[in-house]
């Protein structure tokens, strides 16, 4: 275990050793790197790892296998990366719920921040508000009046407890007053799966993955949690147009290695993701998931990181979700 992250310190310590640390190439053992995503496969997490996985293994020529991990709000993957050897043959493809907002919900993590090196974010996308087609609303308006006449009869899933989707329910059942169930997936595509079936009635969903299930007509998209409109859902609303003034949620994805990993290897991954980022295909894709590209130093993501922690701290305060 490491101990937390100690703000200005670190950022200064982590800039000097890539400053006199040449770039450094892993050797690993098979010749493979392992990117550990910390979610079902289908969700956001694994479509962004799958993407750079792939690019990464062309650019260095090695194999970048993908290996899901699943559960606990993407803490077991996030913790199995933390205590994986520094030797540069391990990353985690994180994303703001165990990277950020986990830490204010769980009393004790196998991980603290410091034990993972912020590498860059990779993009950032917002959640949108979708329902089952049977549910009789077509606005936030509409819906909001449903729920208030069923309280605690409509359910409402998310990818796993303090991912985004899940605390962009939170935020909006803190604005609205509904009452509704939180129902906990190990991620988005398992829980879309039951949306599309009926076991489920709402989900606040990154865009990437429902938008086929919208423009397919098989789910009903109410609002995004952007604050600006999305361009591949130019007729839905955002929340705040929708009545919840200020709204604005965004979803983001990001590169991380276990805590000890050399600085020019930090560097070396941060700068083969910064030229992926810069493919057309690469690009055009993030596009169509509505998404935002990253590609931060590993310095300013880290500072990004810590931002994100204090501001997610304080939804979890006003919220009042107890630590777990």
């Amino acid at each position: 275990m490491g101990k937390p992250i100690q703000g200005t310190l670190w950022v200064v310590a982590t800039i000097g050793a890539i400053l006199t640390t040449g770039s450094v190439m892993a050797k690993c053992p098979g010749g493979v790197q392992k990117m550990v995503v910390p979610a079902a496969a289908g969700g956001t997490t694994d479509l962004v790892g799958r993407l750079i996985a792939t690019k990464l293994s062309v650019r260095l020529d090695e194999p970048v296998v993908v290996e899901n991990k699943a559960g606990a709000g993407g803490t077991i993957g996030a913790a199995q990366v933390a205590a994986a050897k520094p030797d540069g043959c391990t990353m985690l493809m994180g994303n703001v719920g165990p990277n950020a907002i986990n830490y204010s919900l769980h009393k004790k993590l196998a991980y603290v921040p410091a034990d993972l090196i912020p590498v860059t974010d990779v993009f950032a996308v917002p959640n949108v508000l979708v329902v089952n087609p049977g549910v009789p609303a077509a606005s936030v308006a509409q819906l909001i009046e449903l729920a208030r006449s069923q309280p605690g009869r409509l359910a409402l899933a998310n990818s796993g407890t303090g991912q985004s989707t899940h605390m962009t329910a939170e935020m909006f059942r803190l604005q609205t007053g509904v009452d509704v169930i939180q129902v906990p997936y190990k991620g988005n595509a398992p829980a879309v799966a039951d949306l599309l079936a009926g076991q489920v009635q709402m989900m606040f969903d990154n865009v990437a993955v429902s938008l086929p299930h919208i423009k397919a007509g098989k789910l009903r998209a109410l609002a995004v949690s952007s604050a600006q409109r999305v361009e591949a859902l130019p007729d839905v609303p955002t929340l705040s147009e929708s009545g919840l003034k200020g709204f604005d949620v965004s979803a983001w994805f990001g590169l991380f290695y276990p805590a000890g990993t050399d600085a020019g290897q930090v560097e070396s991954l941060h700068r083969d993701v910064v030229a992926i980022l810069q493919d057309p295909v690469v690009r055009r894709q993030i596009s169509n998931w509505s998404g935002v590209p990253g590609g931060r130093s590993p310095a300013d993501f880290g500072r990004y990181v810590e931002s994100e922690i204090d501001k997610w701290r304080e939804v979890v305060r006003s919220a009042h979700l107890a630590a777990q």
